[in-house]
């Protein structure tokens, strides 16, 4: 495997969710394998990408189509990642934004027991 493939392989899976590698998903067992197959050496002694280039003439798209997949899912992690920080109330309840709102101005909200009665 050249270091240009071999990169763009581990930037594919690095945006995978974290798993060991004794116990791979089947997603990453199948990525492996797209990257192993396509990569096979010839008997002619010719680098890697040159003999996967003969085998399949459509390599170096699918080279370029898996750092473009990489680019995607690393733009999507990073896309989570700011509307989680700038939305924060995104995730609460209606009580919680109350409650955080009238903090924000310099109000406590008094505790009010749920099972209680007036």
């Amino acid at each position: 495997m050249t270091p240009h493939l071999r990169s763009t392989y581990r930037a594919v899976l690095r945006e995978l969710p974290r798993r060991t590698l004794s116990n791979p998903t089947p997603l990453q067992q199948r990525i492996r394998e797209a990257f192993r197959t396509g990569t096979g050496a010839n008997e002619n002694k010719q680098s890697p990408t040159a003999a996967a280039a003969e085998a399949d003439p459509h390599f170096e798209q699918r080279v370029q189509e898996a750092e473009q997949i990489a680019q995607y899912a690393r733009a999507q992690r990073v896309y989570a990642a700011l509307v989680e920080r700038y939305n924060p109330g995104m995730t609460m309840t209606e009580k919680e934004k109350i409650r955080l709102t009238a903090r924000r101005v310099g109000f406590d909200l008094p505790v009010v027991e749920e099972g209680v009665k007036e």
